[in-house]
């Protein structure tokens, strides 16, 4: 090994978030304690990048870099001579050694390395970051290690990266191929884009085929695609083969040890090609498999999707078609037609069209009596439209082939064959079939007023051919104007001169139902009752919605039950829209549409907010968003961030509110997401409200709720009114809070929300005069029994009790707020649960101990005085805000100030927040 001392500036990396604040964590420790760290990761991937970056980024000591030398194997030091060195490095200062390539050193250097790793003393102070290739097993040497995993980039990571590296001059589908084509591996994202010319980059003349060649492969492989004997690259060779007919990553060791064989004996009377495959190279023997790849379960797979891709790209054409002939006699020979066609229209000669091959896989990929998955339909289509001579019925089979991948949860490959679709001339409806996926795509991860234009071309150019497609796109359309706040766009789209939906038209080569695609009725009545729900005619909404609610109980198909679960969310049926929501996921999981997955996640996500059940809207929540960021879904995943902040806006943990408020918006304002939008700005207000920011939350809701360009989501903000009005009466904001009671009394009469009456009685009590605010109260508090929901029946009678407090009724106080804690601990409420014990401790009935700190010297009053301003509140607001005088409040704080020992409010932050960060036993929480 060679090392040398360094002192380097940071390297610019893209995305990598997680995997820097692992490193930053490292880094920021090695001041008292080390520790060793293994960084792997395919080629390509950054490892080198990322040990530069945090190599530029440590400032307190030495950089050493290690790297592998020409030493024979044996001449390297020990474990001991290298700790030695390590420690020695450590004594003036923390120091980081890092070691790139760690597989490329000899076995005694790897080993020693290995072993010194395992033995730093976290005394030492050294930091160890090692790296090793991910394209085969990590050495035993390195195994005990902690490991830093570098996946792929995520589209729009990769799509970032482009843009930097092209300064944004891609041609938007050049771009789009790039992105796909590259898998989420940066270094052959860059190679590809240095291959390209400027004008073949801003799509002016056409791109190479293959875009990724083998050369291009190679190269950034970096030689990790290279084996011997010649019988293990046969069988490497089979394996990346077999996978390009599979749904996953891996493949039958059974297959491929049957291709294998097929392909090393010759057929009667002609000559062996080579000799027979070896024992060593034959699966079934883990320990004679090729580093590459790694057995497991009878299944197969490579390391490295780079790695595969160039084992296919480089080898010889005559022996990468010949291993396809192979695998496609043993799939036909086990009756498994579809992947067996495949591997047949691979083992062809030239790029020339062959159309009987081509009518036969797009004949297979689209019957539904065939099982295969949605990624396997989707190759088959395109394979299907590469042969295809004929340009409208290429340009049909390319837009079947996008379907098929945006059901299997793959926008990012649906998105260019729309593009290859689009160049070629086609009758309407073809064309109007590639707008209609190219719009539910762009719905689910773009601008949704761009989805909306091209679903609104798509209803136009299907209405004559197939005009329950033509419905199914309006319908579509007008949910893009929904998910943007449009209002207007909304009924224009869903007027009756639109296009309506007819008898369901037949449409060959059809594998499975796009997402969003219904029956004619539940597209008739849906959208009749959407329409009549925005115009404010209840009574004509109930009965088609009611229809479509009911059409789930009996429909087993995800898209039709989703349907249903939206009709139920629009009627405020809850329990309606939650049993939808289930059968929807359950049906969806079942078929394999990892795209409607998040989709129904979303709506059981929703239905439990409405229900008050906020950690089951969080659990919903977590799980959609994983799923819609997986399946490139970033617009779904927006709408899980907003509904994860509006669950954590009721606990005590204002950060993860910030960071799921600051997500939802990043990509709600580039998207424009008027509904997420609001919801996560409703959830901003409402963690302010319940950590007793009054003014701030009616600041924030006032956006929302008040007349105005800037007013909230059409569907969404009346919700946000009962905090607003709270909020804003705390703020002394009376005329404001009354001004929106007019709007949100129609909306509890209108009925689609069945907590609306008690929030209105509540609204209306905290506004009303002394003599007729008791009577409300307790009006609210029927019909929240009535209505169910914990959370928003324990915040009346919290806001009851403190009415009652200040009126010196302390029995019925201590009752309405005993009820009020019990509810939000019960709906996992902390923030609000805090508040309802401060107002018990200012009764004398604090629920629990409260420690030996030195804010227990405070009375519960004086607590309160002291968390507000000790947030930055005036002595007025914090008047306000406890419905005292500013004397009242200026007596107090002297008192605090004698209590603490404290000379100024800066003080008196600083005391108070070193007791919360104490823990429990200090921590006073005092609200409103």
């Amino acid at each position: 090994m060679t090392g040398e001392t360094t002192v380097s500036t940071a390297a610019r990396i893209h995305g990598r978030s997680a995997q820097r604040r692992v490193l930053r964590a490292l880094l920021d420790q090695l001041p008292t304690r080390g520790g060793p760290l293994l960084v792997t990761g395919e080629p390509g991937l950054g490892r080198t990048a990322l040990l530069s970056w945090a190599a530029g980024s440590f400032r307190t000591g030495p950089v050493f870099r290690l790297a592998p030398g020409r030493e024979p194997d044996g001449a390297g030091p020990t474990a001991g001579e290298l700790l030695a060195v390590l420690r020695a490095a450590a004594r003036r200062a923390p120091a980081l050694v890092c070691v790139d390539d760690a597989h490329l050193l000899d076995t005694s250097a790897r080993a020693a390395l290995g072993h010194a790793a395992e033995r730093l003393p976290a005394a030492d102070r050294v930091g160890l970051l090692v790296s090793v290739a991910g394209h085969r097993a990590v050495d035993p040497d390195f195994a005990p290690l902690p490991t830093l995993r570098l996946d792929p980039l995520t589209p729009p990571r990769a799509a970032a990266l482009l843009d930097d590296a092209t300064d944004g001059g891609a041609d938007p589908a050049v771009r789009e191929r790039l992105v796909a084509e590259a898998e989420g591996n940066p270094a052959l994202l860059l190679a590809l884009v240095r291959r390209l010319s400027p004008a073949e980059l801003r799509g002016r003349l056409p791109l190479p085929a293959p875009l990724a060649d083998a050369a291009t492969l190679a190269a950034v492989a970096g030689g990790a695609h290279t084996c011997r004997p010649a019988a293990a690259g046969d069988l490497l060779l089979t394996v990346a083969a077999a996978v390009r007919a599979s749904d996953g990553p891996d493949v039958d060791a059974g297959l491929v040890l049957d291709a294998v064989r097929r392909l090393r004996t010759p057929p009667a009377g002609a000559e062996r090609p080579g000799p027979p495959p070896e024992p060593a190279a034959v699966p079934g023997r883990r320990e004679a498999l090729p580093e590459q790849l790694v057995q497991g379960g009878g299944r197969l797979r490579f390391h490295s999707a780079l790695v595969r891709r160039t084992v296919h790209a480089t080898a010889a054409p005559e022996r990468r078609r010949a291993v396809h002939r192979a695998l496609a006699e043993a799939l036909e020979n086990g009756g498994r037609r579809l992947p067996g066609l495949l591997h047949r229209s691979w083992s062809l000669t030239g790029p020339a069209p062959a159309q009987s091959l081509a009518d036969r896989l797009a004949s297979a990929a689209g019957d539904g009596a065939v099982p295969a998955p949605y990624g396997l339909r989707a190759t088959a289509y395109a394979r299907a439209a590469d042969l295809t001579a004929d340009g409208a019925t290429r340009a049909e089979r390319y837009t079947a082939a996008a379907e098929q991948y945006l059901l299997a949860g793959r926008p990012d490959r649906a998105r260019p064959l729309l593009a290859a679709a689009r160049a070629r001339a086609a009758p309407a409806a073809v064309r109007g079939r590639a707008e209609l996926v190219r719009g539910l795509t762009e719905l689910r991860d773009g601008p949704v007023g761009d989805a909306h234009q091209s679903l609104l071309l798509a209803a136009s150019l299907l209405a004559g051919d197939a005009p329950a497609d033509a419905a199914t796109a309006a319908l579509a359309a007008a949910d893009a104007a929904w998910a943007a706040g449009d209002l207007e766009g909304c009924l224009a789209t869903l007027a009756p001169g639109s296009p309506r939906a007819g008898e369901p038209a037949a449409r060959p080569h059809t594998g499975a139902e796009l997402p969003g695609k219904h029956p004619a009725t539940v597209v008739r009545d849906h959208g009749a009752g959407m329409r009549a729900l925005l115009q404010g005619r209840l009574d004509r909404a109930a009965a088609p919605l009611g229809q479509v609610v009911e059409r789930g109980r009996t429909d087993h198909r995800p898209e039709a039950l989703l349907r249903s679960a939206a009709a139920a969310l629009l009627l405020g049926n809850v329990d309606a829209a939650r049993r939808a929501g289930a059968r929807a996921l359950a049906a969806a999981r079942q078929l394999g549409s990892e795209t409607l997955v998040p989709q129904a996640l979303e709506y059981l996500a929703y239905a439990e907010l409405r229900a008050g059940r906020h950690p089951q809207a969080r659990a919903h929540a977590e799980e959609g968003l994983r799923v819609a960021l997986r399946t490139g879904q970033r617009n779904t995943a927006a709408h899980h961030r907003a509904v994860l902040a509006l669950a954590a806006s009721i606990e005590e943990d204002p950060d993860t509110v910030a960071r799921h408020v600051t997500a939802a918006l990043s990509t709600a304002r580039r998207h424009g997401l008027a509904q997420a939008a609001t919801l996560a700005q409703w959830a901003e207000a409402r963690a302010d409200l319940g950590r007793g920011r009054p003014f701030d939350a009616a600041d924030r809701l006032g956006l929302l709720v008040l007349p105005g360009p800037g007013r909230g989501h059409f569907a969404v903000w009346r919700l946000a009114v009962p905090c607003f009005v709270e909020a804003a009466v705390l703020a002394g904001r009376h005329e404001d809070a009354a001004g929106v009671l007019t709007d949100f009394a129609d909306w509890a009469a209108f009925g689609a929300d069945r907590q609306a009456a008690a929030q209105l009685a509540r609204c209306r009590a905290l506004l009303a005069p002394p003599e007729g605010a008791d009577g409300l109260y307790r009006r609210a508090l029927d019909r929240h029994d009535e209505a169910g929901g914990d959370f928003e029946r324990a915040r009346t009678a919290l806001l009851y009790g403190k009415w009652l407090r200040r009126r010196r009724r302390p029995r019925e106080a201590r009752d309405r707020l005993g009820t009020a804690l019990a509810g939000f601990e019960r709906s996992g409420a902390g923030v609000w649960a805090t508040q309802a014990r401060d107002e018990l401790r200012a009764l004398g009935a604090a629920p629990h101990g409260r420690g030996s700190g030195a804010l227990t010297r405070l009375t519960p009053q004086q607590l309160r005085i002291a968390r507000h301003v000790a947030e930055g509140a005036t002595n007025r607001e914090v008047a306000l805000t406890l419905a005292v005088s500013t004397r009242t409040v200026d007596y107090h704080l002297r008192r605090v100030f004698a209590a603490l020992g404290v000379r100024s409010r800066l003080e008196l932050a600083r005391v108070v927040g070193q007791a919360e960060r104490a823990g429990p036993a200090e921590k006073t929480g005092a609200q409103p």
